[in-house]
């Protein structure tokens, strides 16, 4: 009987309406937080470190518990009331959306010139660690490690690559410059390191902006041999590695890639003004798809309002440059991108039934 007692109390303070308000009241908080910190630290760490936070998680969970709670609890299942079932279970659907949001969408960009094809997208708010087996000149082998791993330090043991690497330090964001006679002695001992100056620097506020990660990592043989101390950097383009058992590798720290089974081509880009002035009007991409998997091979526009949807991913018109030879497409992956749609079909249908149904009730009424 106590335990009953206990499971009716929870349930009672989770259906309760000082829970909503309590919960819309830190959220309010979280979004006033969130606004206010994108000056010092740019909208994606803003959102990140506030609305996608653990707490902010935590807050939408507790709320969505208590409309759950509170319409299965207090909400009576009867036709007149199936519009406020609709409404409620459409907002229920709303926040499942915005956590699979949270959790499963991976955003990248995928720079085109005029004429050059692509398999991947580039996400350059990660890094990753890459070591190349250039040694056939017909094709590269490439072993990437992702900054996950690199942020931990320690020994990394790929299976894949014949000698092991160590992660001394990393930096997310880092300054570079050339070493001077009065600087204290670089800790790298081969590439360019031992003549570079690398200095931590705080993260990138801007939006535009984009952080230069850095690693000091130490490559050694199985047996044990040392190969060198690297500084390798996402800004530095020079290609540092070493020789093994005949064989050439060359190591490299780029912003984290995105394999696609299809490629892309651009054929045109077009920046469209209004007449007689300087601002945009419309931006849009011509590029050339081809799948082999499937057979496809067709040209797709992706404009401003318009983006392409293949494969799992959408394909949005973000930036351009090198007067207008370059077209930047932002690349989404979200599995849930149909689910605030169906959210808001949801509330939309449960509020014309209920009023529809009260209308209807309130014309019979009248004599």
């Amino acid at each position: 009987m106590r335990d009953k007692n206990v499971w009716r109390r929870l349930a009672h303070a989770l259906s309760s309406l000082e829970l909503t308000l309590a919960c819309l009241a830190l959220l309010m908080v979280l979004v006033t937080a969130c606004t206010l910190l994108q000056v010092p630290l740019g909208t994606h760490r803003a959102v990140q470190s506030t609305v996608r936070s653990p707490l902010g998680g935590l807050v939408g969970g507790v709320l969505l518990a208590n409309l759950l709670f509170a319409q299965f609890r207090r909400l009576e299942f009867s036709r007149r009331k199936l519009g406020l079932w609709l409404a409620h279970l459409g907002l229920a659907l709303l926040f499942v959306g915005e956590f699979g949001t949270a959790l499963f969408q991976v955003e990248s960009q995928m720079p085109l010139e005029i004429g050059q094809t692509k398999d991947y997208s580039e996400d350059d708010r990660r890094t990753e660690l890459t070591a190349t087996d250039a040694s056939d000149p017909r094709f590269d082998v490439v072993t990437a490690i992702p900054d996950s791993r690199l942020k931990r330090g320690g020994e990394i043991d790929a299976p894949a690559l014949p000698f092991t690497l160590s992660a001394r330090r990393y930096h997310e964001n880092a300054e570079l410059g050339m070493r001077r006679p009065s600087d204290p002695p670089s800790e790298a001992t081969a590439g360019i390191g031992p003549n570079l100056l690398v200095r931590p620097a705080p993260p990138s506020t801007s939006d535009d902006a984009r952080d230069s990660a850095a690693i000091l990592v130490e490559a050694k043989s199985r047996g044990g041999r040392g190969l060198g101390t690297f500084w390798l950097s996402s800004a530095l383009g020079a290609p540092q590695g070493f020789s093994l058992d005949g064989r050439t590798w060359r190591l490299a720290l780029r912003p984290r890639r995105y394999r696609l089974p299809f490629s892309l081509t651009l054929e045109e880009f077009r920046h469209d003004v209004y007449p007689g002035t300087d601002i945009p009007k419309n931006f849009s991409s011509r590029v050339r798809l081809r799948d082999p998997g499937r057979g496809e091979d067709r040209a797709a526009l992706i404009s401003m309002n318009n983006p392409l949807r293949y494969g799992g991913k959408a394909f949005y018109q973000a930036s351009f440059g090198q007067n207008d030879r370059l077209s930047v497409l932002q690349v989404v992956r979200n599995p849930g991108w149909l689910l605030p749609y169906a959210a808001c079909a949801l509330i939309a249908a449960g509020i014309l039934l209920h009023f529809g149904l009260k209308l209807r009730a309130s014309l019979g009424a009248r004599p």
